[in-house]
């Protein structure tokens, strides 16, 4: 039997495949992951990061899991935030993951963090184990976003929430044209300059026009079985934030 294909960017490739080409993209560019993010949105990531925390709005003594956590920058603001708690940040890609460990924040929360390397579509943790799950500009790159939803619902806590940070659609369709003009045109020329490395920004672009819109994410995030599920958009749509809780 033919095996099922999913996409890689703009390509098909074989869902055995996806992973490991993901782990390629973030392994190459790992080193200048956030100083990327930095120029890619002029520093609106932090913005969105923060809204998102806002949204949030983490209490003391919550466990959070974040998946495809990177270099921590959701695990560091949730502690900051909450005051006093436990993050665990899991990540595919191993290199993200030690870069988010020289970081400054690492050092003063150690006691407070966990690094996993590990899958967003095979959790390594039991069921009801977690207050918070996050997943920010990850679950795009997942092979299968709702097999993701259905294990952050697995593992979260009754009561427990889902919060998803990711890249979207603007419902101006002018707006979406002058938007993918510079997605297309300058991203991958800044991958090359900043990071050398064009191919892998050439495939974050093409991921954010595969991912479902606001509405049919939507629709994935209740199809697992979060209730109170809603979402806002951030910078008009560029990203957008989707919320559920477990009941």
């Amino acid at each position: 039997m033919n095996e099922k294909t999913t996409h890689f960017g703009f390509q098909d490739v074989p869902e055995s495949e996806k992973a490991g080409r993901v782990k390629g993209v973030f392994g190459s560019v790992a080193s200048k992951y956030d100083v990327m993010n930095d120029v890619m949105s002029v520093g609106i990531h932090r913005i969105w990061k923060d809204a998102m925390m806002d949204w949030l709005a983490p209490r003391p003594g919550q466990k959070l899991l974040d998946v495809a956590g990177g270099t921590g920058d959701i695990s560091f603001r949730f502690l900051d935030r909450a005051g006093h708690g436990h993050a665990t940040v899991l990540d595919l890609t191993e290199p993200m993951l030690v870069e988010g460990r020289k970081r400054a924040e690492a050092a003063q929360m150690a006691d407070s963090l966990d690094w996993v390397v590990g899958d967003a579509m095979n959790l390594p943790f039991d069921d009801n184990t977690f207050d918070v799950y996050t997943i920010s500009f990850g679950i795009r790159n997942v092979t299968r976003p709702q097999e993701a939803l259905n294990e952050a619902f697995r593992v979260l806590k009754p009561g427990g929430r889902l919060m998803v940070l990711e890249f979207s659609q603007l419902p101006n369709p002018a707006m979406q044209w002058a938007y993918d003009r510079y997605s297309f045109n300058v991203i991958p020329a800044m991958g090359k300059m900043i990071a050398n490395d064009r191919d892998s920004y050439q495939y974050l672009v093409e991921s954010i026009r595969k991912f479902p819109d606001q509405e049919t994410f939507l629709s994935m995030v209740r199809a697992a079985g979060f209730e109170n599920a809603k979402y806002r958009n951030l910078s008009l749509g560029i990203a957008a934030l989707h919320s559920g809780w477990k009941i």
